[in-house]
């Protein structure tokens, strides 16, 4: 697997986002798929794990990758998040989205950054994280003051890298200039841009930036026709029954180019969105082993200028509808 630097942090130009392997996120799926599903990722080298201490139950998504990296914890950069997953009792400020539920409850206190950090420390059963994120900015309190907790940590040695996710480019200045951020974690894929301010600051600043769902929560696989129960893209504009079919046409002139070069969607999708910077990554998930090592091959794929070019041509008559999470 080809590396990239986020920071001074080397990881793999892909690696594998762990929400899609705990329950409630596209439908219902068993351990034992879930840690098969990790283990592919690992042993094709896709060894930077994204999780959160939100993603599934009771710390669920942590305590799974927890258990697949036991025994190889040195191969991998465990990478996880903070501040959604507010401990009882504690107050919660809202973070609105755009998604149909509307808001999600955040708590970024610096009093409480510890906490949340020793929490996924054993949910992860590891004695330092890689990467330690605030999961998004929160309303109440001043990004800087978060940064300086998460500080701490480093000092501790509870954490090595710092990063920031969602946030703007505004937040990540204020941020870095309390202690220097790792990586910025923002969606972007064909079908949501980057925000341009963001991009210049972290390339100013010398900050990764990792692309969450940078196959469009599965959309831009190409093979999204209809959401099953419990499915939580139901909660998303773009995947509604008359968006999705909609934008499953605009999408077909990109399907048919990733024909025509002998690639599936997913590996055009991901091989252009690292053409974009050499200092980006990504971070698919998927439960199929199969689709997982298809994901990650597109990491040793070079696109043509003229390929590019016409890729963007598609993407620029491309117009989506319905929102994003953000």
């Amino acid at each position: 697997m080809k590396t990239r630097v986020l920071g001074n942090l080397e990881v793999p130009a892909i690696g594998f986002g762990a929400m899609v392997l705990s329950p409630g996120v596209y439908g219902e799926i068993d351990d034992t798929r879930a840690e098969a599903a990790l283990k592919a990722a690992l042993d094709a080298g896709g060894t930077h794990v994204d999780s959160s201490d939100a993603y599934g139950p009771d710390g669920h998504n942590e305590r799974l990758v927890g258990r697949a990296i036991k025994g190889r914890r040195d191969e991998v950069v465990v990478a996880t998040k903070f501040g959604l997953a507010i401990p009882e009792g504690e107050p919660s400020r809202s973070h609105p989205v755009g998604y149909a539920f509307g808001e999600l409850r955040v708590n970024a206190d610096p009093r409480l950054v510890r906490g949340y950090a020793e929490r996924s420390l054993r949910n992860l059963d590891t004695d330092v994280i890689d990467l330690y994120y605030a999961h998004y900015p929160d309303p109440g309190v001043p990004i800087e003051e978060t940064a300086g907790a998460m500080a701490e940590l480093v000092r501790d040695g509870l954490v090595r890298h710092l990063g920031l996710s969602n946030v703007s480019a505004a937040q990540l200045r204020a941020a870095h200039a309390v202690h220097p951020v790792t990586a910025v974690q923002n969606e972007w894929s064909m079908w949501r841009p980057v925000d341009a301010d963001l991009l210049a600051t972290a390339r100013e600043l010398g900050v990764g930036i990792v692309a969450w769902s940078p196959l469009g929560n599965g959309f831009l696989t190409g093979t999204v026709q209809a959401l099953g129960e419990g499915d939580f893209r139901h909660n998303a504009p773009r995947f509604s029954a008359e968006n999705l079919a909609g934008n499953n046409d605009r999408y077909a002139p990109i399907r048919t180019l990733a024909t025509h070069l002998g690639l599936t969607p997913a590996q055009l999708a991901l091989a252009w969105l690292l053409h974009q910077d050499e200092h980006v990554v990504t971070i698919p998930g998927s439960r199929t082993p199969a689709h997982i090592e298809e994901n990650l091959a597109a990491a040793d794929l070079t696109l043509h200028p003229d390929t590019l070019a016409r890729i963007d041509e598609a993407l620029n008559g491309f117009e989506v509808s319905g929102g994003t999470l953000l």
